[in-house]
């Protein structure tokens, strides 16, 4: 499986670290300890791609094309 690449932005807000993704909305999360959020953040980044796959995936695969994109 093709391993993708983001931006992990942490912030220390009191005495937790808030931790989100740039490049996708809706990937955040929070930890007691940097560590603590980071592993939170690859968590809810693994939970957010999955279920944007399930999300995506058709219905039916007649009349279906899939091939890779190169930029």
């Amino acid at each position: 499986m093709k391993k993708n690449s983001f931006t992990a932005v942490y912030k220390k807000t009191g005495k937790w670290y808030a931790a989100w993704v740039e490049e996708m909305s809706g990937v955040n999360t929070q930890g007691r300890t940097i560590k603590e959020a980071r592993e939170n953040l690859k968590e809810a980044l693994a939970l957010v791609i999955e279920e944007n796959r399930l999300i995506n995936r058709p219905k039916s695969r007649k009349n279906i094309i899939r091939e890779s994109v190169v930029v």
